[in-house]
């Protein structure tokens, strides 16, 4: 409802440890470091660089993106992913 997080508590949930390591796996803590220091003006772009598959880039970085690690901005006529997250801390309760 109208709970407001206070600036102490985790920006990220994840509901189980399962998710977060699917999410924050080395493949992908590498993945985001490459668009940090990189910069690919497009997925494609990234692609050609991380040598994975544009369509399972596609995947992971919408994942990515609904956790808030990842924004997808417009760029000319493609979507350009930028890093918002690429250090971590974890909790576990």
């Amino acid at each position: 409802g109208n709970y407001k997080v206070k600036p102490s508590e985790p920006k990220i949930w994840f509901t189980s440890m399962s998710s977060l390591a699917q999410v924050l796996s080395d493949e992908n803590r590498i993945l985001l470091n490459m668009i940090k220091d990189m910069e690919p003006s497009s997925i494609s772009e990234l692609a050609i660089l991380s040598g994975r598959k544009q369509s399972n880039l596609s995947r992971t970085l919408k994942t990515m993106s609904s956790y808030g690690l990842v924004k997808m901005e417009p760029y000319q006529r493609a979507l350009k992913p930028v890093v918002q997250a690429s250090s971590f801390q974890i909790f576990a309760y």
